[in-house]
C-alpha cells in the first residue's frame, strides 16, 4: 500500500560515512561507536513505528505481529507497545529465545496453510526474495 515502503539502505550508507568521518579525525573510540549505533536504531525504530500505525490506520486493524530477528529489539517493542495503547490495539510476539532467526515466522505461516488445508509438494522453488503478491493463501 502507498505509504508504507521504506529503505534503510540510505541510512545504513549514512551511518558508516559517519564513523568513516569520525575515524579519519581520529576518533575512534567506543562512546562515539555507540553514539552512531543508538542513532540508527532510533532512527529505525521511530520508522517501523510510523509505518507500523500507518497500516493500521489504512487497514482498521487493531493488532500487529513482530516476527524474525528485529522483534527481539527491546527498543523497538517498547515503541510498539506505547503506540498500540494509545490505539486501544495489541501487539504480539514471540518470546525473545525464537526471534534470533525467521524459523518461527516461517513456522507460523505454515501452520495457517496447514489449518486452510494447503499444501505444497516438495518440488517448489525457493526464492531469496519471493514478492508477497506471488503466495498464494496468505
Amino acid at each position: 500500500r502507498p505509504g508504507l515502503e521504506f529503505s534503510f539502505s540510505g541510512l545504513k550508507t549514512s551511518a558508516l560515512n559517519t564513523w568513516q568521518q569520525c575515524r579519519n579525525a581520529g576518533d575512534d573510540s567506543e562512546q562515539t561507536r555507540c553514539d552512531i549505533a543508538l542513532a540508527f536504531q532510533q532512527a529505525v525504530v521511530e520508522t517501523l513505528t510510523i509505518k507500523c500505525k500507518r497500516a493500521l490506520k489504512q487497514t482498521g486493524l487493531k493488532s500487529l505481529v513482530i516476527a524474525g530477528g528485529v522483534s527481539a529489539n527491546k527498543a523497538l517493542r517498547a515503541s510498539l507497545e506505547s503506540m498500540l495503547g494509545d490505539l486501544r490495539g495489541h501487539v504480539y510476539y514471540a518470546r525473545p529465545e525464537f526471534c534470533t532467526d525467521n524459523g518461527a515466522m516461517i513456522a507460523f505461516a505454515g501452520c495457517q496453510r496447514l489449518q486452510v488445508g494447503q499444501k505444497e509438494d516438495l518440488s517448489i522453488s525457493v526464492q531469496a526474495r519471493w514478492p508477497m503478491e506471488q503466495l498464494s493463501g496468505l
